[in-house]
């Protein structure tokens, strides 16, 4: 059954107004809250930069390169003096060889530290590495055997922050057991560079075994260097939510509430860098800002509650012009006028939904400061329209609406791949619904 006006241009304009005045007041709304979109964005930077400061006081994420096996050799020129005749100049230059395997074992246990209200995640670690290179082939790269000097070999490796080392490395090479010094002049090597000087005259075999250990403090992420001809990896952590970063994805996965494990194993087809090289110093500086060669796993939160809140901030003219819609389609339908400064208010009481969502969301976390802040503001809007209609029906069906509303948005905060189809579809399920009830009124 239709409810009828009287058919009049004067009850026509005023409706049409209303809803432009109506219209007005839901723009003006997105004012406050672009506003509160800001303070978001300002408390998510305020997040960042205590998380910044815990790690520069426990140690930042980490980054394990090398290791890298560094032999000097002579060389000799042949150059002309003054006189023009031959003298012979001899000067070092610098042999590289990456390991020919390459294996990594790291187990990660994380905690948690607590500055304010914000809560940051850091870990220990040990990091066992070993592996083996094989000698260099210096026909290939035409360099004659006599010339290399094997007594002043060096093994170097870097970790991106050395404050996370908790104790001295020591590295064994075969039968050697050596002391690590820093890289003092490291404007050609790996980033804190640290290195042991190895004898290799000692050495038997054409391979040359390695092997150490690192007990590593860290936050954040843990990455390594893809430096071995082969290299595999394989990290164990008590993180329940790691996300794998990086050139390479683990080969194996597995993760679950306890923690994680991933395994990772790559060939040199991959690495953007070769198995040996010469007298090119600037190539090892290169391999640090390399990322095609970097991998690792980083200490991800799930699902950040500040991104949450900004999202949710995005759908507020949604939620405004459906609730003004739906408010008067009930003022027509119910016959009972609501002024417009009461849809200011009820806008109003919307836009402070969003404040409270902020506010409780730090402090009980997303989920049920979503539920507090929606309980809250709906339980306000339905006992202040019921007072207006002096109808409790209406305004619990009015309180259902909203509720659906709600719960609608929040549905699509957590869905991240289906959000655009379950949004869609549910919009288009909602304006069919207004169109039903809006056939009730007759604007003639």
């Amino acid at each position: 059954m239709e409810i009828q006006k009287p058919s009049s241009p004067q009850f026509r304009d005023s409706v049409l107004l209303k809803m432009l005045v109506i219209l007005v007041i839901a723009v003006v709304l997105l004012m406050p809250s672009s506003w509160i979109q800001g303070l978001i964005m300002e408390r998510s930077s305020r997040q960042q930069e205590v998380i910044n400061d815990v790690s520069d006081k426990w140690s930042g994420s980490q980054l394990i390169q090398g290791p890298v096996l560094v032999i000097p050799y002579k060389k000799q020129v042949i150059k002309r003096d003054t006189a023009n005749k031959e003298v012979v100049k001899e000067y070092t230059e610098t042999l590289y060889l990456m390991p020919e395997n390459l294996f990594i074992k790291a187990k990660v246990n994380t905690e948690t530290r607590k500055r304010g209200i914000f809560e940051v995640g850091v870990y220990k670690s040990l990091v066992s590495i070993t592996g083996n290179f094989d000698r260099a082939d210096l026909a290939k790269l035409q360099i004659d055997s006599s010339s290399i000097m094997y007594d002043k070999a060096r093994l170097v490796f870097g970790i991106s922050d050395l404050k996370g080392l908790s104790s001295n490395p020591t590295i064994k090479v075969q039968n050697q057991t050596l002391a690590v010094d820093p890289v003092l002049n490291n404007g050609d090597m790996l980033d804190n560079g640290l290195q042991a000087a190895v004898n290799l005259t000692t050495v038997t075999g054409n391979q040359i075994p390695f092997s150490f250990v690192l007990d590593l403090k860290g936050s954040e992420a843990l990455n390594f260097l893809h430096t071995g001809k082969t290299t595999q990896v394989e990290v164990n952590g008590n993180w329940p939510s790691p996300k794998f970063d990086g050139r390479y994805l683990p080969d194996t996965n597995h993760i679950d509430q306890k923690g994680f494990n991933a395994k990772w194993r790559m060939l040199y087809y991959n690495r953007p860098f070769p198995q040996q090289w010469a007298a090119n110093d600037g190539l090892l500086n290169s391999l640090k800002l390399n990322k095609n060669a970097l991998f690792g796993v980083e200490l991800h939160v799930q699902v950040d509650e500040y991104q949450k809140t900004m999202r949710t901030t995005k759908y507020a003219i949604l939620i405004i012009v459906l609730t003004f819609v739906s408010l008067f389609l009930t003022e027509v339908i119910q016959k009972r006028k609501i002024h417009l400064f009461n849809y200011a208010l009820i806008g109003a009481a919307m836009i402070v939904f969003y404040t409270l969502l902020l506010s409780f969301t730090e402090h009980v976390g997303y989920n049920l400061a979503y539920l507090i802040s929606a309980v809250a503001t709906i339980a306000l809007i339905a006992w202040f329209t019921a007072s207006l209609l002096a109808n409790q029906k209406a305004a619990s069906l009015f309180a259902l609406i909203l509720s659906i509303f709600y719960g609608f948005i929040f549905i699509i905060i957590q869905l991240e791949d289906l959000s655009l189809l379950v949004g869609s579809i549910a919009l288009f399920i909602i304006v069919a619904v207004l169109m039903y009830f809006s056939r009730k009124i007759s604007w003639d």
